[in-house]
């Protein structure tokens, strides 16, 4: 998958461009709603329900039950992703027709939220939307999956929804054009207390590089200080990622392109993604999960000897949107849940496989019971 990223325009504060005041701009921000989330133990973390009147939220979820699981927390993007059907791509200067087109929810960070909560696996979402029709659509993509709204903030402001432009060719191969918009707009200088709170009172803690960098440092922080678990996804910006935020990561989940670019070393081999890795160990990483492709999967934790797991085949493959952010979170969820890492492994491998048979990312995710049946019959569980 090839990705370029456009950094959006400071729609917000148009009189200091490229800063954000110093002044908390939480008054700009409308929230659907906030829930106050009471201070537990980790271990005895008790999930609320809520019930709010249409009248109070346009974006309703219907409570849930208690659950006395610490929730999958996802901080990070939320796109809507314009696809283009394409047999292939344009050359420079060239018009080429698409042979059909649709607009679907997306983005990293709510594709790996929208993963967690299809799994059955209480999951919690903070990021940001415009209000506008695309915020709408991925709002409500992420209610019916099940994912918990309480921290999804609208900016307004004339800020757009970030979106991205998939261009999907026959193969399932893509290449995509991301405009940050929301995600990259507007976050306040210091994250409020009920986004950190429900960060501390997590099980697992789930980043990407689809926002800024000093939000994920201080989640990063925030988690560190309450003892919580955090994965670092590579996939988002391609600039440098600072040291502080890389050396606050439990584990860090690359693919062979981006930790080839992280490192400057070649990774066209296992032996050469093994020397790349010891790099990134040196950084301050002790744990590295990676993203293989048609090759499988691998954990490297330092000290020890790398888990394989080869891929799971799909009986067709029409979209690898998602595949990656798909494996990530299964494997998140397996982890919380106690799995052994081999395990862990092959439950995100059987997510991804069933992810690339589906157009979409959000819409590819599957679900646990389809999950557990294909670690049945293919005889992995």
């Amino acid at each position: 998958m090839k990705g370029l990223t456009l950094s959006p325009a400071n729609h917000c504060f148009p009189n200091l461009p490229g800063k954000i005041p110093t002044t908390d701009p939480q008054p700009l921000q409308k929230c659907y709603p906030i829930q106050s989330i009471t201070k537990h133990r980790r271990q005895s973390l008790i999930l609320p329900s809520i019930a709010v009147k249409s009248s109070q939220n346009p974006h309703q979820f219907p409570p849930i039950q208690q659950h006395d699981s610490p929730p999958l927390v996802v901080v990070g993007s939320a796109n809507a992703d314009i696809y283009v059907e394409i047999d292939r791509l344009p050359k420079e200067g060239e018009t080429i027709s698409a042979s059909n087109g649709q607009t679907l929810a997306g983005g990293k960070g709510a594709n790996q939220a929208a993963c967690g909560g299809k799994l059955s696996y209480p999951t919690y979402f903070v990021g940001q939307v415009g209000e506008d029709a695309h915020g709408n659509l991925i709002a409500e993509a992420l209610r019916n999956g099940g994912v918990r709204l309480d921290h999804l903030r609208n900016v307004g402001d004339g800020v757009p929804t970030g979106h991205a432009v998939v261009m999907l060719q026959s193969g399932g191969q893509n290449s995509i054009i991301i405009v940050g918009g929301a995600n990259m707009s507007c976050w306040p200088e210091k994250l409020g207390d009920q986004d950190l709170e429900i960060v501390k009172n997590a099980g697992i803690v789930l980043l990407q590089r689809e926002i800024p960098d000093s939000v994920n440092i201080q989640v990063a922080q925030a988690a560190n200080d309450a003892g919580v678990s955090i994965i670092l996804d590579a996939g988002g910006m391609d600039t440098p990622i600072p040291a502080e935020l890389l050396k606050s990561v439990d584990i860090f989940s690359p693919n062979e392109t981006e930790l080839a670019r992280i490192t400057g070393m070649p990774t066209e081999s296992f032996e050469q993604i093994e020397e790349a890795v010891k790099k990134c160990h040196n950084m301050g990483v002790k744990q590295v999960l990676m993203k293989l492709g048609s090759e499988g999967s691998a954990l490297f934790v330092e000290g020890e000897k790398p888990i394989k797991q080869p891929i799971i085949p799909a009986a067709r493959v029409l979209d690898t949107t998602g595949a990656g952010d798909t494996f990530t979170a299964s494997f998140a969820v397996a982890l919380v849940e106690g799995k052994s890492k081999e395990r862990c492994l092959k439950f995100a491998a059987a997510a991804a496989s069933l992810c690339v048979q589906v157009k979409g990312a959000i819409p590819s995710m599957p679900d646990r019971a389809s999950v557990t049946d294909l670690l049945q019959t293919a005889q992995v569980s």
